[in-house]
């Protein structure tokens, strides 16, 4: 017996000596990187091989264009919301709700890592899109018109796309008790055909040049690649292991700080806080709650377990329950942030969400503040509170939910 307890001290230390290194290594990385300027060196040494090209790919955009139809409109602006941020938070919590727990999380996960490197790569390079005229961009939706600010190089619907369709594809195949070749076919099609109408429709839109969508399948690819190698050991990791909880909240912290800071302000990064809360809610409540509500033998949706009426009324439930626990957690955080950074000597902004932080940092009041700390000394306490929001948004879905669920017998 006690040269098994050994093993696990023995295990147990070299597991918090990865935690600690990686960490290490993320704070280094920041350290280096601002004091090179890592991020202004890379763009310009891509930035303008990549204007060029997305100049030179207009007249090719404008004779795609050409064709331009009702139904062509409305079919690629349907499929430009497969991957957009309302797809998500409506597909996301049915799909942990529905029993399909690994896959939600593997697919969360994934999620996450595609926006953070895909975006990282669009403010480091901090391309343009398609000049509009001449080029025809069509924005049918609120979260198109966002998009249409962020730089284009490369495209995330296309690298989105692709990993999201590869990773489901391949979860499928290797669940399925029954597969072969003429169902792997089948789906493999599927997959490639909602990639190419995907990645046309960005450019049918104008939201996006040829280079654009090549480097986003290039980056899909390799994305997917990577991932398939590592999903398993992530899922068992925050699953099963230890300080899990810790280390994904310093190491969330930490990734805030290593985003690359592109030439303009873009919504790029507004994304990442929130996946990145998005993820660290959802690892704190598997932590919590994965061996009562998430395990193997939870019940599948049109199981006899659970039925669809059983599965419906689960979403009339759960999704008024989360709406008003992001409203809440996000009051709480505007009045939390602000007091624990002034606590602690924090000199801090609002760009949006409070509006009297914006205001003391504009007029005579400013000039005063400037002596002592110009803008980039102060932090933007909006990261912070959307951060926290969709941290308590994506705990809410994986623990607060389910045991209500079971309360009401769903």
């Amino acid at each position: 017996m006690r040269g098994k307890e050994r093993m696990e001290s023995v295990a147990l230390w070299s597991i918090a000596l990865c935690q600690v290194l990686s960490l290490s290594a993320l704070l280094l990385w920041n350290v280096v990187a601002s004091y090179f300027d890592i991020t202004h060196n890379l763009r310009s040494l891509t930035q303008q091989w990549i204007t060029h090209r997305v100049i030179a790919d207009t007249p090719l955009i404008l004779q795609i264009q050409s064709f331009q139809h009702r139904f062509l409109d409305a079919l690629f602006s349907g499929l430009s919301g497969v991957v957009s941020v309302p797809f998500y938070t409506a597909f996301l919590p049915l799909l942990f709700w529905s029993g399909h727990c690994k896959l939600a999380r593997q697919m969360t996960l994934l999620m996450a890592f595609c926006d953070y490197l895909g975006n990282s790569v669009k403010d480091v390079v901090s391309a343009p899109r398609p000049s509009s005229p001449p080029v025809r961009r069509l924005t049918a939706t609120k979260d198109e018109e966002e998009n249409a600010l962020e730089y284009g190089f490369p495209s995330s619907h296309a690298l989105n796309t692709v990993c999201l369709a590869g990773y489901l594809l391949h979860y499928v195949l290797y669940s399925a008790e029954n597969r072969g070749a003429t169902h792997a076919l089948i789906g493999v099609t599927v997959a490639c055909l909602l990639v190419g109408l995907v990645s046309l429709g960005r450019i049918y839109l104008g939201m996006h040049s040829v280079v654009d969508v090549l480097g986003g399948l290039v980056f899909g690819l390799v994305i997917l690649a990577f991932w398939l190698t590592v999903h398993e050991y992530m899922d068992r990791f925050i699953v099963s292991g230890h300080n899990v909880s810790p280390f994904w909240t310093a190491f969330s912290f930490l990734l805030l700080f290593a985003y690359p800071t592109p030439e303009r302000p873009t919504p790029s990064f507004e994304y990442h806080t929130a996946f990145n809360g998005v993820i660290l809610g959802m690892v704190i409540g598997f932590q919590q709650a994965h061996h009562h509500f998430h395990r193997k033998a939870i019940r599948h949706i049109c199981s006899p377990q659970l039925s669809l009426p059983v599965f419906v009324g689960r979403i009339l439930f759960g999704i008024p329950a989360i709406i008003l626990v992001k409203f809440c957690s996000k009051a709480l955080a505007k009045w939390i942030l602000p007091v624990l950074a002034n606590t602690l000597g924090i000199p801090i902004r609002s760009s949006s969400y409070i509006p009297q932080l914006n205001i003391s940092l504009s007029g005579e009041n400013a000039e005063s503040q400037k002596m002592f700390f110009s803008p980039q000394d102060s932090f933007d306490v909006d990261t912070g509170i959307r951060f926290l929001q969709y941290a308590i948004l994506a705990w809410s879905i994986v623990d607060l939910v389910p045991p209500l669920f079971s309360l009401l017998r769903l």
